[in-house]
């Protein structure tokens, strides 16, 4: 979970006990994902920047900047090679997640981009935007 407190928890679902607290946010954490391996955790917050952190301690990683606004959604390709967000500056991007590399800035909602969501071939993004639009891109 991410939280107003600047901090990741990951809890164990059997019994919701807390497994780690990660700490080192500058500002409150709006979106996060596990990478499709499990082995990093990106997350997204206020202070405009996507953050990855290793799983299994907590180890920051990297900082991706980029986005002018608060990040509100994160998503891994399933193959975990790229990594796309949504801001509420309305646009769409996309990382590399071996390097934190800027590949990509998709435009066209109005306003913000409040969820992203990858096809299962990786071939395709969904967005969903306050603009009341959802838009399918194929980032080439």
């Amino acid at each position: 979970t991410g939280s107003r407190d600047k901090t990741v928890r990951l809890w164990r679902t059997s019994d919701g006990a807390p497994l780690l607290t990660i700490a080192g946010q500058d500002s409150i954490v709006f979106a996060l994902a596990y990478s499709p391996d499990g082995a990093t955790i990106a997350t997204g917050s206020h202070d405009n920047a996507v953050r990855l952190w290793r799983a299994a301690d907590g180890t920051h990683l990297q900082t991706l900047t980029g986005h002018r606004d608060c990040l509100r959604a994160v998503a891994f390709s399933p193959d975990g090679t790229t990594i796309a967000t949504g801001s509420d500056d309305a646009s769409l991007q996309l990382w590399r997640t071996a390097d934190g590399a800027h590949l990509q800035t998709l435009t066209g909602h109005r306003r913000r981009v409040c969820a992203v969501s990858y096809s299962p071939d990786g071939t395709t993004i969904a967005t969903a935007s306050l603009d009341k639009t959802v838009r399918l891109w194929r980032p080439g």
